[in-house]
């Protein structure tokens, strides 16, 4: 070993970087990521059963379960949606609908129908769509 060689390091000592957004910012991230994904997916279920349940029963309900349903989706879209443009475009769609059926002040049949079937199609795309498998 000449004298002007570095001296041989132990790589066990220095574990190798992640690379995860999550893990640069103290592993916090990655905790938020799935709070998100769990409070937004609890709301717009909660929000979706009142639905469904009006819709099966067929009484009439108020704006709160659609307003829990797009708070859900918003914290959802937040969480899960990587690409910028769709995360923001998903989350400011979900609260203009908020907002609307706030301000419309009441549910008609055909608000629910359309939430429901939705709902429908996009869990169903969420099934039979493979995950990205993580690159190595």
């Amino acid at each position: 070993m000449a004298p002007s060689d570095p001296p041989p390091q132990d790589k066990s000592l220095h574990p190798p970087r992640s690379t995860e957004p999550g893990e640069q910012s103290g592993g916090n991230g990655h905790h938020m990521h799935v709070i998100g994904l769990m409070i937004g997916t609890t709301l717009m279920f909660i929000g979706f059963l009142n639905v469904f349940l009006s819709i099966s029963g067929g009484f009439e309900i108020n704006v709160m379960p659609f307003l829990l349903y797009f708070g859900g989706l918003a914290i959802w879209a937040n969480a899960a949606i990587e690409t910028p443009a769709f995360r923001y475009g998903t989350m400011a769609i979900a609260i203009i609908l908020a907002l609307g059926l706030f301000q419309y002040g009441e549910v008609l049949f055909w608000h629910k129908q359309i939430l429901f079937w939705v709902t429908i199609i996009i869990v169903m795309y969420f099934m039979f769509v493979e995950p990205k498998k993580p690159t190595t």
